[in-house]
């Protein structure tokens, strides 16, 4: 026929002849009642995609030549498009397909067993029919409904569950609908669904769910419930500021609590149990970061600028961090293994870095180190040189180039005491024996040079130290550091029961008084040795106060010291040990006097760093206006402390009096190098 020019009729007839067959299986399928409805239309599909084959293995000649030339549609797709046209959008069949697939979708939803099979044969005969009648004839209003659906259930959840059961319902929705797309719909179906889950359990109803009462954010942070953050974090992350909101409303939790901790005067007491908790709260938020929101770098950031926030709050936090150092590096890391010390340090230098004011800690981390060497209590040398290359790679060498000297102090101090002792051994006879650390001044803290009176059985020794000393070095000065030794004292006690006190110097002064008596008052002690009032008080308050160690009575009884109480040797003493160690009472934390002392010191210490940083500046830029060198200046000091730009301004000026500046004699605002 298409050789003879017959093409069109055949054309024609083909399509007049499917219309027609379509309409009598058009009329079937209405004809089919409830469930039978779509199994019908099912069966009815399968037998017109066979039909096709055939007609275009028959028509194929057609097919290939007569249809390019004249235009015509392909006989595959014509079949297709009639299936649509004739069936499909058949007034009685098209909205009563659409409903029916709703209302199994919606079965599904409530909980019924719906024949999968058949619904993906059904949607994958919509989307062969093209994409524009899956998504015009079922798609647009499958997620208009399931809209609808979730406004509903997600206002249901909402007024009865708390947050953490609501999260469970809305992950178990959002699985299913995924599962649902991959089981019967178009994979591209996927993403808008899960737009519509998310839209309307999730972002409608966020900030309820992190504020609510009991169960919201703060409750699970409070409650360490991982699982439940986890699954906000991975929910909330499919919305649009989702996390924004998780992470302002952590960030802000963790300011007011860190705010609480270093402002309450309670906790303040103990620097050390002040330090652990902070250590407490890092670890409990580095465990919610990494296990329950995936390491989330943004997460990490906001906690991080959270605790340097806070812990700057307390100018006392520099002082605390290394009070707490000191208190490991003493007694706090005996038996633990080279592995937890290094983590214990790196903790403490994770907290060292949130402090601005880095200086303030070099200051009281030289004291105490001082204080641990000199007293031989440093528990474990390779952790302290641990610390100090830590804080080496933090704030350079010129910081560790002091400690380092402190240590080469104590090792040249053993060397001297041995060349003493062969040196005038012989002639001390059976006398106190003495053990002398020689501090250089330049790499040890600066200490009040705080003098005692020394029993006359001690000075003879010292000053035969003090010949010794100056005779084989030229040209050095002593000076007598009472505030940091010990002493080792033999006492006989009541009943002839012989102890060993392992005593400061300073209690050694004290003790040694009542050699020749029995009673003294607070106020003869006080003239006899000369210590200051309050190294007397602590050193009296250990000697009378603390159970166990009373080698002194004092009368009236109570903890503290006053002027008009009065001392005894207790004859009553005993211990089950033969040395008995009298420690100090220590002052945990400076006094406030002493702390306005130190913060003195470190202002001080800090105009000279500050005036090189301006030189430095300076020297590179040559002329430079004054907001730019307090910009630059704050940026080089930084790492160290953060300058104050009134400070900066006097240290400016006091470079103009010296000649190393000069202002611009156009702009008063602009200063210039003089070389």
């Amino acid at each position: 026929m298409v050789l003879h020019k017959f093409g069109e009729k055949l054309y024609s007839g083909l399509v007049a002849t499917m219309t027609f067959h379509l309409k009598e299986i058009c009329s079937s399928i209405e004809a089919a009642q409830g469930g039978l409805f779509l199994e019908e239309l099912n069966r009815k599909w399968a037998d017109h995609n066979k039909a096709l084959q055939m007609i275009r293995d028959i028509l194929m000649y057609m097919d290939r030549t007569f249809i390019p030339s004249a235009h015509k549609t392909p006989v595959h797709e014509l079949g297709l498009n009639l299936w649509r046209d004739v069936v499909i959008h058949s007034s009685k069949i098209q909205t009563r397909l659409l409903d029916t697939l709703l209302e199994l979708i919606q079965g599904e939803r409530s909980g019924e067993v719906i024949n999968r099979g058949l619904m993906r044969n059904i949607t994958k005969m919509l989307m062969d029919l093209g994409s524009s009648v899956y998504q015009d004839d079922f798609e647009k209003q499958f997620l208009e409904s399931s809209a609808d659906f979730y406004r509903l259930e997600s206002q249901e959840f909402i007024e009865s569950c708390d947050c953490g059961e609501y999260l469970k319902k809305a992950e178990r929705r959002l699985n299913e609908e995924i599962e649902r797309v991959s089981h019967y719909l178009d994979a591209k179906s996927e993403a808008k669904i899960t737009n519509v889950v998310e839209k309307e359990l999730i972002e409608s109803h966020m900030q309820r769910l992190v504020h609510m009462e009991n169960s919201g954010l703060v409750n699970m942070i409070v409650g360490d419930k991982y699982e439940d953050l986890g699954r906000m974090y991975s929910l909330f992350r499919r919305v649009a500021s989702g996390l924004v909101l998780i992470r302002d409303v952590m960030t802000s939790y963790i300011r007011e609590t860190g705010k609480q901790l270093v402002t309450d005067l309670e906790r303040l007491k103990d620097p050390v149990d002040f330090v652990q908790r902070l250590l407490d709260i890092k670890d409990k938020y580095d465990k919610i970061i990494g296990s329950a929101f995936s390491n989330d770098k943004t997460f990490q950031n906001a906690l991080n600028s959270s605790f340097e926030y806070f812990i700057n709050l307390n100018s006392r936090s520099p002082e605390y961090i290394s009070l707490f150092v000191d208190d490991k590096l003493r007694k706090g890391l005996k038996g633990v293994s080279e592995e937890d010390v290094e983590i214990i340090l790196d903790k403490v230098m994770m907290l060292f870095r949130y402090l601005q004011e880095k200086d303030v800690f070099e200051k009281y981390y030289k004291q105490h180190l001082a204080k641990r060497l000199l007293s031989g209590k440093t528990v474990s040398d390779d952790a302290e040189r641990s610390l100090i290359v830590k804080l080496k790679t933090e704030c350079g060498y010129q910081f560790t180039s002091k400690l380092e000297g402190m240590f080469t102090d104590m090792k040249t101090s053993e060397d001297t005491m041995q060349g003493f002792y062969a040196n005038v051994g012989a002639d001390l006879g059976d006398g106190p024996t003495l053990s002398v650390q020689v501090l250089t001044t330049g790499s040890w803290p600066t200490q009040p040079i705080n003098t005692c009176n020394l029993p006359t059985e001690i000075l003879s020794i010292c000053e035969k130290f003090r010949n010794y000393y100056l005779g084989t070095h030229t040209g050095r000065r002593l000076t007598w550091q009472t505030n940091m030794g010990t002493a080792d004292l033999k006492a006989t006690f009541g009943k002839g029961q012989k102890h060993e006190l392992n005593v400061s110097t300073y209690q050694m002064c004290v003790l040694m008084l009542f050699n020749n008596t029995d009673r003294l008052t607070y106020r003869e002690i006080e003239q006899a040795a000369e210590i200051p009032a309050s190294d007397l008080k602590r050193c009296l308050q250990s000697l009378a106060c603390v159970k166990g160690k009373n080698v002194l009575r004092k009368e009236p009884m109570s903890k503290d010291i006053a002027d008009s109480d009065a001392f005894f040797f207790n004859d009553k003493f005993t211990s089950k040990f033969f040395k008995v160690k009298i420690g100090t009472v220590v002052a945990q934390r400076e006094s406030e006097p002493e702390n306005q002392e130190t913060r003195q010191r470190v202002e001080e210490d800090r105009k000279p760093q500050i005036e090189a940083a301006i030189v430095r500046i300076m020297k590179a830029r040559r002329v430079l206006d004054h907001n730019n060198i307090v910009t630059e200046v704050t940026k080089q000091l930084q790492s160290r402390f953060l300058p104050n730009p009134v400070v900066i301004k006097k240290r400016i000026e006091s470079l103009i009096e010296r000649e190393f500046l000069e202002r611009d004699k156009g702009d008063r605002k602009l200063y210039r190098y003089l070389a």
